[in-house]
């Protein structure tokens, strides 16, 4: 599999769709099948957005209904901040509207928000201690992760408000009791990011299983967590870069529908 084959995904466009929209559109896809792939999604719930190239008040999204495996580049939806359909065909999750376009709208820097359900980030966010700086992975986020206490469902002003007073500026944020978020200036650093967060979450459980009791379990000292997290952040340009090109040429050697 070549990058031509990338480039190939990227060149195939609707007609009334521009060329950065359209690579937009495939990178949000490619993100839907992978998280797939991975078994991180929840049936038809939990979302993906991207905003919409050239639009500060508008995003992409997946049409309520459908399993991640079916999501197309052409039927992504475009909604706007009001809720409104601009694009596509369907409505878009009330949840996934709500929670994404507050977070949209409070970080412009976040192109890309990627929201879930899985069974180590909810455990994860039940804890007490939260994440624990037990594994590399998890130091990526030492400081740096944000925790929005649970509140019910997440629609109304009052609690979109808390939720993106405690992302505030962090790249992610654990909901307690409900799930994860992790936000990046591309599709590919939102989606780099939750793997990490994820191995983090599936290796701190297996580490408390192991050792229950916490005089067994070994934690860096601040100064090396400290000194790590710098070096695992240096690079100022987005997380991602270099896995995305390879993970599109997965999904185009394995199914490459999502570029459809």
């Amino acid at each position: 599999m070549s990058t031509d084959d990338v480039s190939e995904a990227y060149a195939r466009r609707l007609p009334a769709c521009g060329e950065e929209e359209w690579r937009a559109r495939v990178d949000v896809a490619a993100c839907y099948r992978l998280v797939a792939r991975k078994g991180w999604d929840d049936l038809v719930y939990t979302h993906i957005s991207r905003r919409l190239p050239g639009r500060d008040d508008a995003f992409l999204i997946n049409r309520f209904g459908l399993g991640f495996e079916e999501v197309t580049a052409s039927n992504l939806l475009v909604v706007d901040f009001a809720g409104q359909v601009l694009a596509g065909e369907g409505v878009a999750s009330p949840a996934g509207f709500a929670i994404h376009s507050a977070v949209h709208r409070a970080r412009p820097d976040a192109h890309c928000v990627l929201h879930l359900h899985t069974r180590a980030g909810i455990a994860v966010s039940a804890l007490a201690d939260g994440l624990l700086p037990l594994s590399q992975p998890a130091l990526r986020f030492w400081r740096d992760i944000g925790i929005h206490d649970y509140g019910g469902l997440v629609f109304d002003a009052p609690e979109l408000a808390r939720l993106v007073a405690a992302l505030g500026q962090h790249p992610a944020l654990l909901l307690r009791n409900h799930g994860t978020l992790t936000c990046g200036r591309t599709v590919a650093e939102a989606y780099v990011l939750m793997h990490t967060l994820e191995q983090a979450c599936e290796i701190q459980l297996a580490a408390l299983a192991a050792a229950p009791d916490a005089a067994r379990r070994v934690m860096p000292p601040d100064a090396v967590l400290a000194r790590s997290h710098r070096q695992l952040t240096a690079d100022p340009a987005p997380e991602g870069a270099l896995e995305w090109p390879m993970l599109l040429r997965r999904l185009m050697r394995d199914d490459p529908s999502f570029a459809a």
